[in-house]
């Protein structure tokens, strides 16, 4: 068995800075390797759309970008719009907020066979309204829609299939939660931002971590000893100290939301399309 332990400060001690500079330069890339004029981006008041904001504004200047504040009065904090709103004053950029309530309310009395406890599909409804109002605006405005999943979310398929997994780019993809957290303070993110736990604020009380039953701090530290020090999951247990049925279920997130992170499948084109010999 691998004798080395790991532990969350081998996960965080990255170059951040090499990390802003590789995030800002590929979204000022696909800027000016496409037709769009700027981006659109769901601003939530937590870490993830905080980190990409800033690097948005760092990459391509706040005139380029849009924010929009989609929260639910019936469901999100006011501490989280409140939130939301600091980060836009710190940016400066153009915005809008729109309280998705009414629109939910909408599809509610209209679905024939909706359920007051329908918790998750409601939520989810919640998460994809968001993306449909974000593509209005990358419409009128010819913007791309900016994503703001990070890996730790990616590897355990947290988050809504064509809801805020329905984007442009991703450009914080390639870091695990508790590194954005570091990497929000280094771009001005407040510290009591950077470091909010965790929730899609689908529903009332929704957090990440008590929905996922594992905190992203143990998520990171299986992931990094699995994913990048291609340990097994028993070498990983006793790496990092977390057990193995906390590993296995991290593994099994995994493996159940394969399907969010690939192209819906098809049949081979061969299977299908024969031609006739003429």
């Amino acid at each position: 068995m691998n004798s080395k332990r790991i532990l969350l400060d081998d996960v965080i001690n990255i170059d951040y800075e090499k990390a802003i500079d590789a995030i800002t330069s590929f979204i000022k890339d696909f800027l000016e390797s496409s037709s769009v004029k700027g981006f659109v981006i769901g601003v939530s008041g937590g870490v993830d759309s905080a980190a990409t904001y800033f690097a948005a504004v760092k990459a391509v200047g706040p005139e380029k970008v849009m924010a929009l504040i989609m929260h639910d009065s019936t469901v999100t904090p006011k501490e989280d719009v409140d939130d939301a709103k600091h980060l836009i004053e710190i940016a400066r950029t153009q915005y809008n907020i729109i309280d998705i309530a009414p629109i939910v309310e909408t599809y509610r009395s209209t679905i024939p066979v909706y359920d007051p406890a329908d918790t998750v599909p409601l939520g989810n409804l919640r998460a994809r309204i968001r993306m449909s109002l974000l593509y209005y605006y990358a419409n009128k405005f010819n913007y791309a829609v900016l994503g703001t999943g990070d890996r730790s979310e990616a590897f355990l398929g947290y988050f809504t299939k064509y809801g805020d997994g329905g984007v442009d780019l991703l450009p914080i993809a390639p870091l695990l939660k508790s590194q954005v957290r570091r990497l929000a303070l280094k771009l001005g993110v407040p510290e009591k931002v950077a470091f909010k736990p965790s929730s899609p604020r689908l529903w009332p009380g929704q957090t990440a971590e008590g929905e996922l039953g594992v905190s992203y701090d143990q998520v990171d530290l299986v992931i990094h000893a699995i994913e990048d020090l291609k340990m097994t999951p028993s070498e990983a247990a006793e790496a990092t100290g977390v057990s193995m049925d906390i590993i296995n279920r991290v593994l099994q997130l995994n493996k159940s939301t394969q399907h969010k992170r690939s192209l819906p499948p098809s049949p081979s084109l061969e299977s299908v399309v024969r031609y006739m010999p003429r």
